[in-house]
């Protein structure tokens, strides 16, 4: 009798795949979506989320470095503000 593993993360199938393993089974199935869960992979759909992803992520670190560098900025005029109101005294 073959022996199926069972599978309730992508993680999991993936880890199975690289085991060299072509068949395993939607454990337990009601739970996690049933029949549903199973519908085909849009390819396409997951590049262009990917692909979003990507350019957010590409966005967010810009405006992360803009972020630093006013921080930077900010933190220099303190320290000449600071300078100036020690020098007063």
């Amino acid at each position: 009798m073959p022996v199926l593993p069972g599978v309730a993360t992508a993680t999991e199938v993936m880890s199975a795949l690289r085991a060299d393993l072509d068949r395993v089974k939607l454990f337990p199935a009601e739970p996690l979506g049933g029949r549903a869960t199973l519908r085909p992979v849009d390819a396409e759909e997951h590049q262009r989320t990917i692909s979003r992803l990507e350019q957010q992520t590409v966005d967010l670190k810009a405006a992360l470095e803009e972020r630093e560098a006013e921080l930077g900025a900010a933190r220099e005029a303190n320290r000449q503000l600071t300078r100036a109101l020690n020098q007063r005294e």
